[in-house]
């Protein structure tokens, strides 16, 4: 098990119901396959560098999570066929315990 730091942009036009939902689904995608999630940061709407998919502004969420490469993939997989995630990023996260978070 490693440790991941990803990051995940979603369409800024969801409901906050909507919102809620997509953020429950990518961490129980996560969870199902055995991860651990550490800690979840949540940025709020942000604007982009560039335009994504017609949109200005994205909702970014970034999970520190313990995981297996079967997680991983499986994420991977899954949010590449999810329209209401505009981009991710996924990075194994190989700071010191003392610099984490």
């Amino acid at each position: 098990m490693r440790k991941y730091e990803i990051m995940y942009i979603l369409r800024p036009d969801m409901e906050e119901d909507q919102e809620k939902a997509v953020k429950e689904k990518v961490a129980s995608i996560l969870t199902g396959n055995g991860a651990e999630i550490n800690d979840v940061k949540e940025m709020g709407k942000r604007r982009l560098a560039y335009e994504i998919n017609d949109f200005n502004t994205g909702v970014y969420s970034v999970l520190y999570v313990t995981a297996g490469s079967t997680a991983i993939n499986e994420f991977d997989r899954l949010v590449k066929i999810n329209e209401d995630v505009i981009r991710f990023m996924i990075i194994k996260d190989e700071r010191k315990p003392e610099e984490s978070k």
